[in-house]
């Protein structure tokens, strides 16, 4: 048999014959091969950097074709890879934008987009100029520069497309105008008109700023801020109650005009109602504490509220700090407290307190102030009254220095007060425990 000799006639007599080492004419390689013996047979296989089959020839392989070669190898693998890389990427952009868009309509249904569409079609008229626009996220996304976090003004929230309605409809020279809303998302933003000075609490805890801040200019603002206040509890319909008043939802514009902002924890009262039970919500330091012990908000926890930020205004301190004394750290418990002790002009900012004239004013706005921190929000004015109060004084400012002959009733107002009686531990900046849904609210450069 080929590949082997012996005799095979008897056992074991066939042996395989290596080609290899003893080559026969026919079982021979070619040179620059090598041989490997296999039973019965043989291969051959050319040395490296040689082609050929090895039986009838091995040539040495051309370097620059072996490069040509490995670099087709490489460009036809990286082609398809790249051919690869491209048909799945598109192919999950493609499915990418599809799951966005399917997921903007799923908010838009579900934050009421609908709804509000119907109303504002029911709504549109020659007559009707406050309408809100609804904005898609994609223009949004671009206004906001990626809503980039230096032109988030506030956080907020709104629970209702009817409420958003309303809120458009509020027509005060010293609010924030509502311009519309984005339903495409989780977190519907609110789109507001941008004022570009800042919020009241910055110029006042800024030492430069504050330093800017005049008596007059932080009446003025006082008395818009009470004047849109009583707007909402009295001209508004429904009325509103703001729920959320704090210098950092008051803006500033250049002049320094007011503009109150953040209606997102607002509440719409109904016509039968006086007050609202509902879980608290607000800012400690700014929370009326009747209402944080009976989670009955009314019109007067409004009131209470201003009453800290006018604390603010006339000493430039924090409504809460707790890098103050324990006994300093609420601004209303440390006012009423000073007072009560006839240390008002201790506590007053330095930047107002220079002009002795203003003395009889100050002392004024300090009684105002006590009142509308008083413990029960029966005993508290109205807003309505409260701002009455400060337009006078803005109006006739030469009419609060004439308090010499009142001077002994302001004094016993002053000293004669029932002190705060209500007090709690403070363990955050903030209460939010509500079912409304917090939202983001986001200036808008095409506003006024």
């Amino acid at each position: 048999m080929q590949g082997y000799d012996g005799n095979p006639y008897l056992k074991d007599g066939c042996r395989d014959i290596n080609e290899c080492v003893d080559p026969q004419p026919d079982y021979r390689c070619v040179k620059n091969a090598i041989c490997n013996n296999t039973v019965g047979s043989y291969t051959c296989t050319c040395r490296p950097d040689f082609s050929g089959d090895g039986y009838t020839e091995c040539n040495r392989e051309n370097p620059q074709r072996k490069i040509q070669n490995i670099y087709l190898i490489i460009g036809i693998t990286t082609g398809v890879a790249l051919m690869v890389i491209i048909v799945f990427g598109w192919s999950y952009t493609a499915f990418q934008r599809r799951k966005m868009s399917m997921m903007k309509k799923k908010f838009f249904q579900e934050n009421g987009g609908f709804v509000l569409q119907q109303r504002l079609t029911r709504e549109e008229g020659p007559s009707h100029t406050n309408t809100i626009k609804i904005f898609t996220a994609d223009k949004l996304e671009k206004a906001t520069n990626g809503f980039d976090k230096d032109r988030v003004v506030g956080q907020g929230g709104f629970g209702t497309v009817y409420k958003v309605l309303v809120l458009s409809q509020i027509n005060h020279r010293n609010v924030v105008k509502l311009l519309g809303c984005c339903l495409e998302t989780e977190v519907p933003p609110l789109v507001y008109e941008f004022i570009s000075n800042g919020t009241l609490s910055e110029h006042l805890h800024d030492k430069l700023k504050a330093s800017a801040l005049s008596l007059d200019i932080r009446l003025k603002v006082a008395a818009e801020t009470a004047g849109v206040l009583s707007y909402l509890h009295s001209a508004a319909y429904p009325p509103i109650i703001h729920r959320d008043n704090k210098s950092v939802n008051v803006l500033l514009d250049k002049n320094y005009t007011a503009k109150v902002s953040d209606f997102g924890a607002s509440r719409l009262v109904p016509a039968d109602q006086t007050e609202l039970s509902t879980l608290v919500q607000g800012t400690l330091g700014y929370l009326d504490p009747e209402y944080l012990q009976t989670s009955q908000l009314t019109k007067k926890s409004d009131v209470y509220s201003f009453g800290v930020v006018l604390v603010e205004l006339i000493t430039g301190q924090k409504a809460l700090c707790f890098q103050r004394p324990e006994e300093e750290r609420s601004l209303a418990q440390y006012f009423i407290s000073s007072v009560e002790k006839g240390h008002l002009f201790n506590i007053l900012d330095d930047n107002i307190v220079s002009d002795e004239g203003d003395a009889g004013q100050l002392k004024n706005v300090a009684v105002l102030a006590q009142r509308c921190l008083n413990v029960k929000g029966d005993d508290r004015p109205t807003m309505k009254e409260v701002a009455a109060q400060l337009e006078a004084g803005s109006r006739l400012k030469h009419s609060w220095a004439q308090t010499d002959q009142h001077s002994e009733e302001i004094e016993s107002l002053l000293h004669d007060t029932q002190p705060l009686g209500f007090g709690y531990e403070y363990s955050e900046h903030s209460v939010h425990i509500d079912s409304i849904t917090s939202h983001v609210t986001l200036p808008f450069p095409g506003g006024r």
